[in-house]
């Protein structure tokens, strides 16, 4: 059952629990475009490993309102009030694709909460110094970056088309990915299962508004708002050599600027291989 919590009595956040109620938190921060509905472990994972899953759609999602200017650091604000609406004094977060500078966004910011972080096919920082960043990303995710950097408007006509073909038909953007998908890309979304969690998460992310995709676009592409040479709790970053989404060179750059990061790299996984590693990252962050 999805349950709304109010922040700073001005907007409101939905969000959603799986699992053992009286188990390890863990938020799983969801990726771009994305919702809290998915794509998740399955159940029976959740429940074997003792894990409270915690999921909530990021402002301008779902049924979450938006918030204008958000930036990736604002996150640390949301999670933290959705905790305390929960009564969780610590917790861990897992961020995957567009989660994932998010998930690190909560490591820098609320060291006294977080028990564990890990971020899944992370993107660095658009100042990321030595880092060509375009390396190796596929055409169409360098257009939409390139497009967020022009601001609000031209992304919002970019991405405007792709949200109502969604809405229209929540299957639409499941084979549109296949154009830039690498061969092991391809062998995951190939799973019926795993295309139907993709349509329901998409579908749920776009139901009434393009905001929340385009407000993450905007968010990436400026200043995070902090440092990840501050992080200090245990930190993984996990990446597929052959991603084209997010390339794998981000995580690198991340991993050699956050103290004691834990850092695997999988040889012949891409962008969507995050999802079959999500239940061994999940029983890493529960270990605590």
């Amino acid at each position: 059952m999805t349950r709304l919590v109010r922040i700073n009595n001005e907007r409101v956040l939905a969000v959603d629990e799986r699992g053992e109620p009286g188990g390890k938190p863990v938020f799983l921060l969801h990726g771009t475009p994305g919702s809290r509905v998915g794509p998740l472990p399955r159940a029976s994972v959740i429940y074997r490993l003792g894990v409270r899953l915690i999921t909530y759609d990021r402002p301008g999602y779902g049924m979450s309102d938006r918030r204008f200017g958000r930036t990736v650091a604002d996150v640390a604000e949301d999670v933290a009030a959705v905790a305390d609406a929960l009564e969780l004094d610590s917790f861990a977060v897992i961020g995957r694709s567009g989660g994932a500078p998010h998930a690190l966004a909560c490591a820098a910011l609320l060291p006294g909460r977080m028990t564990r972080a890990a971020a899944l096919v992370t993107l660095a920082p658009p100042e990321a110094e030595g880092l060509d960043w375009f390396r190796g990303m596929a055409a169409s995710n360098v257009i939409e970056h390139t497009t967020a950097a022009s601001g609000s408007g031209p992304i919002t006509a970019l991405l405007a088309p792709a949200a109502a073909r969604i809405r229209a038909d929540p299957t639409d953007l499941v084979p549109a990915l296949d154009d830039d998908l690498p061969e092991p890309d391809r062998n995951v979304v190939a799973d019926y299962g795993i295309r139907r969690m993709l349509a329901h998460n998409f579908a749920e992310a776009l139901r009434s508004s393009t905001a929340g995709w385009v407000d993450d676009a905007l968010a990436f592409c400026s200043p995070w708002g902090f440092d990840p040479r501050n992080i200090t709790v245990p930190t993984l970053l996990w990446h597929g050599d052959a991603d084209v989404f997010s390339p794998v060179e981000h995580s690198r750059w991340m991993g050699r600027r956050i103290p004691g990061a834990t850092v695997v790299i999988q040889k012949g996984a891409a962008h969507f291989g995050a999802l079959q590693v999500l239940p061994d990252v999940l029983a890493w962050v529960a270990e605590t």
